[in-house]
């Protein structure tokens, strides 16, 4: 029970901490609609389960002791990162967008920049890597350690559906589309500094 407590609790803190995550799914649900917004939220809890399944194969050992593994999957993380808050950020205003229109970019789209956000995310790494192998052990069944994994994947999937199903109100979308410049360059300027803060950040575990 106190090992289930203790997964719960670090993920639901790492889940609500502001991240490149909920930034991208915000992007995605004011500029894009709601459907985006919620495909972003699956594609997020999908990359979630990359973490999992390598830190379960115990390939989480070899980034945890490798510093040279874990900083290549650093920058790389950081560098898609950038790459989407610098093109958030020269992302002209469409006033005349029409709110009744089908979402402007296609499922897929909207799936892959969620999945690549926390699957190239070094802060999903460190928290899955420092989950497992702070409050679970050797003799930790693998089913559980399964479930675990399924649980941190569903409360990423819950959380950012919540904030795609705010963010995309037509209400609220339609008043921060009005300031959309303004919005885009906040956001962008939140992803870019989130990746280069995560690529100078020295790769400890």
């Amino acid at each position: 029970m106190a090992e289930l407590l203790a997964v719960a609790l670090i993920t639901v803190l790492a889940v609500i901490s502001p991240g490149a995550d909920f930034a991208m799914t915000v992007r995605n649900s004011y500029l894009y609609g709601r459907t985006p917004g919620i495909l972003s939220a699956v594609g997020i809890a999908a990359g979630v389960l990359v973490h999992v399944t390598y830190t379960i194969l115990g390939v989480g050992l070899l980034i945890a002791h490798s510093p040279s593994v874990f900083t290549v999957i650093k920058l790389v993380g950081a560098a898609y990162l950038v790459y989407v808050g610098c093109k958030t950020f020269v992302q002209r205003s469409q006033l005349d967008i029409d709110l009744t229109e089908g979402p402007a970019i296609s499922s897929g789209q909207a799936l892959r920049t969620g999945f690549l956000t926390n699957a190239l995310n070094p802060k999903t790494t460190l928290f899955v890597l420092s989950t497992f192998t702070q409050v679970i052990h050797q003799d930790t069944p693998v089913w559980r350690q399964i479930g675990y994994g399924l649980f941190m994947s569903l409360a990423h999937l819950m959380w950012f559906t919540m904030a795609a199903l705010f963010f995309s109100n037509d209400r609220l979308r339609a008043k921060m589309l009005r300031s959309q410049v303004v919005l885009n360059r906040v956001i962008g300027s939140i992803l870019v500094g989130l990746g280069v803060a995560l690529a100078l950040t020295p790769t400890t575990t």
